[in-house]
Formats: C-alpha cells, structure tokens, sequence
C-alpha cells in the first residue's frame, strides 16, 4: 500500500470542506493557498463564479509570505480590498490546512480589519 503524498491528504480534506462550504453573493469565500514561500488570499462569490476580492504575498509590496508578519499583512491587505467592493462578511476556506500558524494569522488579521467570520 503506498503512503499518499500530504499534498494529495490536503486536497482530500479541502474536498471534504468544499463540500459544506461555499460563496454566495452575500457571505463570499475567503480562500486561503499556502506554499513554502508565498501565502495567497481570494474572496471568491461561487454563485457567479468570481473572484471579488485578492491579495498575495507573490505581488511586488515586500510582504515576505513565509512567516507570519506576512501572513497577517496580506490578511489585513485581502481584508481591506474586499471591504472596498462592499463585502462585509465571508466564509472561510482554510484549503485543507490546519487552523494553525500562518493560516490562524491570516485569518485573526482579516477579522481584525473588518471581515466576519
């Protein structure tokens, strides 16, 4: 029997919650993707299938996505853009990893800006 990859264990779990989580109009979804160097952020409307709102620590504003300073920059920054489009609260995505370290971050942050959930 051979051992599943964590990334393949991950996109399982994220199946699982996708499954029971997803954006409307009112409440879209605050998605989060982590990778060893970047933290990436979309509030995504699924019922029309848009992107309303992004922010990524890959963009050229010197937010450093692998640790958690940049983690909660790019919370407080996804928070502040989507407040901008007029979306007070959200459902949140944590993609299949753990409420923990960067993840948990960028969350507390985009609550501390503004964004329910």
């Amino acid at each position: 029997m051979a051992r599943d990859s964590k990334d393949i264990i991950r996109q399982r779990i994220h199946k699982r919650i996708r499954a029971k989580v997803s954006g409307t109009t009112a409440r879209p979804r605050l998605a989060v993707f982590r990778s060893l160097n970047h933290i990436y952020a979309q509030v995504i409307d699924d019922s029309n299938g848009t992107t309303v709102a992004a922010a990524s620590s890959n963009e050229k504003n010197g937010v450093n996505g692998g640790n958690l300073a940049g983690a909660t920059a790019i919370g407080k920054l996804v928070a502040e853009r989507a407040k901008d489009k007029g979306v007070a609260a959200v459902v949140f995505d944590r993609g299949g990893y753990l409420y923990h370290g960067r993840v948990k971050a960028l969350a507390e942050a985009a609550r501390e800006a503004g964004l329910k959930f």
